[in-house]
């Protein structure tokens, strides 16, 4: 499962075919099978597995660093300073994907969806009026965050975005 979640978080869901998993995992063509109906079935289960463990590490990541809303921020710029940055998996299997009615989207979308009651959770109690609109607003500055940071391969879109963060917040 592991060398599957690398491969596609490095090459592209699209890019990666089963012969080439089975060549990296070392897992038999029927092993495979008898565990996954499709590479699609894979990959929803990657990115189940993946929602999980990214958004544990989040909270335990914000809780690290007090629990605050803007910590999230800080939890960013340290992954984006990873030499092995991708971006998000999530919106990069939504680009790739396309569909919206394509279950690999509707992961991903949900996943957006968990990571916004998340943020709403921490505002509400942190003590902030309308934390659900809050939340959106700062969902919109973790994916703006998340898309240029790897186009500037840098963790400073984290500090730009907790810096609007904070002005918004007040």
């Amino acid at each position: 499962m592991q060398s599957a979640e690398d491969l596609f978080y490095a090459e592209g869901i699209r890019a990666v075919g089963v012969e080439r998993l089975l060549e990296v995992s070392g897992v038999g063509r029927a092993s495979f099978y008898r565990h996954f109906a499709s590479k699609d079935d894979l990959v929803e289960t990657v990115l189940t597995e993946r929602d999980q463990q990214w958004r544990q590490a989040l909270a335990e990541g914000v809780a690290a660093r007090g629990d605050h809303p803007l910590a999230v921020f800080d939890f960013l710029a340290e992954r984006f300073a990873r030499a092995d940055y991708r971006g998000c998996a999530f919106i990069n299997a939504m680009a790739e994907v396309g569909d919206a009615d394509a279950a690999v989207y509707r992961l991903a979308r949900a996943h957006k969806g968990a990571v916004t009651d998340y943020l709403a959770g921490l505002l509400e109690k942190a003590g902030y009026a309308s934390s659900a609109t809050l939340a959106k607003q700062l969902m919109l500055l973790v994916d703006g965050a998340l898309v240029t940071a790897l186009r500037e391969r840098s963790a400073e879109p984290a500090l730009r975005a907790k810096a609007i963060a904070a002005a918004l917040l007040g």
